[in-house]
């Protein structure tokens, strides 16, 4: 072979062809992923070299200097964007398999799954090998000048990616491959320092080996009218070329972990913690995650920004997907690193891929147990659940899978401890006959504490955990059970019926001395209840108002009304009465008076204020309130 050989004109196939124009137009969401593709397939040739050099006789001889040079002319008269790399290379079999066939396993079989869709074709094509390709979108035309390690001949490659390519020795002195686009009004933009500084430190910073930027800068030398502009040529190294995370975890100390941090998250404070796994055999990954000291602000926002990045062998791929971990862990910042995903890996894949779905899993459960390790520490865990305990309770109800794990994190205040109380010390101090963990829900802590549904809990000396969390009206009942233990809500009609069977007695209502005093009640206030009972748990207050067993509670009929679901239902409420109190047995002699019906909108509306709602009518409440202090006074 010589140079005086022709250069050979090659067509590429219908098939082919047909799907170098999908992956030109629908692969990639941003242009400027080429130059990751181009790095990244650069990096592999360099790794593949450096493996021959190390293990086979006739490579070790070679004076290899493992780098990635990129250079580019800005030039009016043509843009090009070169990439150099002192690897592998190609000899003219590879090229025509590698660059001159596409998905050659099938390609017919390939073309005949594709709908015609170019967003969901393009997460099939990016099941195949086909990176190069994205050079397109920005180039007319590419070059690739490559001689393989070992060989003498070097052969230059050209197509401009529509009916096919040319192919035609040439000479290169070293072993390597150099890859020229000629820009087109789309690729102009990457003709420039900045633009490709900027997405290697974002794609490529990591990878192995380091690339070098070339570029003019220009120098003024003299003032005035001898002012000269001296142009410098100059190359730089504009990547890392470390991955932090890949460095053995004994040569990194806690303000190592912490710096790095600082540069990855750009938080300016230390995290809280880290966990950082390295996993070989049969899976091959490193994942570095942090916890930061204070929530993000977009913690509660259903377009939060994803805190942890994924790389394929330290090259990134994206940082906008929020099935990395599940969306109660979306506090946590970090990487994903594996050796096993397809470098071209879609959206698709990434969802429904078995190695990162096993990489989730893991990396799950090792969080999970690092927040039980500090859960011990509990000065530093109360901290922790301050700032992230309302996501911890979302898993708690969504991932039932870790829900074993989960339960032991999530924390409760109640009626019984000051701070937190976990569901397995509430089971512990538990009565004898008791069966159910009770529990308040409500907006505020100190309304719920002095709230009547718990006076009877608390005359009993039942535990009653305080429910303040305005989630917790979803995650409670969505738990149902702690082991053996159902949950009960106070906030329900049928929660006197639990106090029945905690072994006391009630007193006997005399029905027919009651029911014309109910009936009375209910018609003053129509519909605004849906019943009037005697209340079972009642002690010093008049009155109370519950949601009866099947229905929502009021905080979460408001909650679900904050969401936009305007259409549901408006559930009434029960309201519970104290016979026993003041109140109610005058009320039994008056019932002819106007005095009845006040006194009788007032334990309704006060009752409504205990529950933290609003008054349908406040100037009303306030005249009938001064119309009975005018009276007792």
């Amino acid at each position: 072979m010589g140079e005086n050989l022709k250069m050979a004109k090659h067509v590429f196939q219908t098939e082919v062809n047909e799907l170098l124009h999908l992956i030109i137009h629908s692969l990639y969401s941003h242009k400027e992923i080429f130059l990751r593709e181009l790095v990244s397939n650069a990096s592999d040739a360099l790794d593949k070299l450096k493996y021959l050099t190390l293990t086979e006789d006739k490579f070790k001889k070679i004076n290899f200097d493992p780098r990635i040079d990129i250079s580019f002319n800005d030039s009016k008269d043509g843009r090009t964007l070169t990439i150099k790399d002192s690897g592998i290379g190609m000899n003219e079999e590879d090229l025509i398999e590698h660059l001159g066939t596409i998905a050659r396993s099938g390609t017919k079989n390939f073309l005949g799954k594709l709908s015609g869709d170019a967003k969901k074709d393009s997460n099939l094509i990016g099941q195949f090998g086909v990176g190069f390709y994205s050079c397109f979108m920005v180039a007319d035309e590419v070059e690739v000048i490559t001689r393989k390690a070992g060989e003498e001949q070097a052969y230059r490659w050209v197509s401009d990616g529509k009916s096919g390519f040319e192919l035609e020795p040439t000479v290169k002195k070293e072993p390597g491959t150099d890859i020229t686009l000629f820009l087109n009004d789309d690729g102009k933009e990457y003709a420039s320092r900045w633009s490709i500084t900027e997405i290697l430190k974002k794609y490529s910073n990591h990878i192995a080996f380091p690339v070098y930027l070339s570029y003019e800068e220009s120098k003024f030398d003299g003032k005035g009218d001898d002012k000269k502009e001296i142009k410098e040529q100059k190359t730089e190294q504009v990547n890392d070329a470390t991955a932090f995370w890949k460095r053995p975890k004994g040569e990194l100390k806690k303000k190592d972990y912490n710096e790095f941090y600082k540069t990855f998250s750009n938080d300016f404070k230390d995290p809280a913690l880290h966990v950082h796994t390295q996993a070989e055999g049969a899976m091959d990954y490193s994942t570095l995650f942090f916890v930061p000291e204070k929530a993000p602000q977009d913690l509660f926002y259903a377009d939060y920004k994803p805190g942890v990045k994924l790389y394929v062998k330290r090259v990134f791929i994206t940082d906008d997907e929020k099935e990395l971990l599940p969306t109660y862990l979306r506090f946590v910042k970090g990487v994903i690193d594996s050796e096993d995903l397809p470098l071209n890996v879609s959206r698709e894949i990434l969802q429904q891929n078995r190695v990162l779905d096993n990489i989730r899993k893991a990396s799950v459960k090792k969080l999970l147990k690092t927040f039980q390790t500090l859960a011990k520490k509990e000065k530093e865990y109360v901290k922790f659940y301050e700032e992230f305990g309302r996501p911890i309770k979302e898993g708690y109800y969504q991932d039932r899978e870790n829900r074993d794990l989960l339960e032991k994190l999530v924390r409760f205040k109640s009626t019984k401890v000051d701070g937190f109380t976990t569901l397995e010390d509430y089971v512990s101090r538990m009565k004898e006959d008791q069966k159910g963990i009770y529990y308040i829900t409500g907006d505020n802590e100190s309304t719920l504490r002095r709230s009547p549904l718990i006076e009877m809990y608390n005359k009993r000396e039942i535990e009653v955990l305080i429910a303040d969390d305005e989630i917790d009206e979803i995650i409670i009942p969505g738990v149902a059970k702690f082991g053996d233990h159902d949950f009960k809500s106070v906030n329900r009609s049928n929660a006197g019926d639990e106090l029945k069977q905690a072994g006391e007695k009630t007193e006997e209502v005399d029905e027919k001395e009651t029911a014309p005093f109910i009936k009375k009640i209910k018609k003053v206030l129509g519909d605004k209840v849906k019943d009037v009972k005697v209340s079972a748990r009642l002690t010093d207050s008049p009155s109370v108002l519950v949601a009866d067993a099947e229905d929502p509670t009021f905080q979460m009929q408001e909650m679900m009304r904050a969401m936009g679901q305007t259409g549901m239902p408006d559930a009434k409420p029960i309201l519970e009465i104290n016979l026993d109190h003041p109140i109610l047995k005058k009320m039994k002699d008056m019932r002819k008076s106007k005095d009845f019906d006040n006194a009788t909108e007032l334990l309704y509306e006060q009752a409504l204020l205990l529950e933290g709602m609003k008054l349908e009518n406040p100037a009303d409440f306030v005249k009938r309130l001064n119309e009975v202090l005018a009276k007792s006074l």
